[in-house]
């Protein structure tokens, strides 16, 4: 398994995929290319997620105005209920998330 196998350069939607799923955990890949949340779209999760860059840059906006910038390497946990959506992600290549969601 690799998870970088199968990664498109272009894609109508954001692509999930979904790795390990647990009782209290699970594990997706998402590839965005060029992909962001609708201007009046939050998710509200009922789950925390922590999300890696593993390739190209995504960026997330909380709904209180803080946006993060995310490349290669950087990740960020969010709480279970905190508002954010994807801003932004990379349009240059496939930005791909590793994202664990967790009780």
């Amino acid at each position: 398994m690799n998870i970088f196998v199968d990664i498109k350069e272009s894609l109508p939607e954001e692509e999930f995929l979904e790795l390990l799923s647990a009782r209290q955990v699970r594990i997706e890949r998402i590839v965005s290319t060029g992909h962001c949340s609708p201007d009046d779209f939050w998710y509200d999760q009922a789950e925390h997620e922590w999300v890696l860059v593993l390739a190209g840059r995504g960026v997330v906006e909380y709904s209180d105005g803080q946006v993060i910038t995310l490349n290669p390497g950087d990740y960020l946990n969010i709480p279970a209920h905190q508002k954010h959506r994807v801003k932004e992600t990379s349009s240059e290549e496939p930005t791909v998330w590793l994202a664990v969601f967790y009780r």
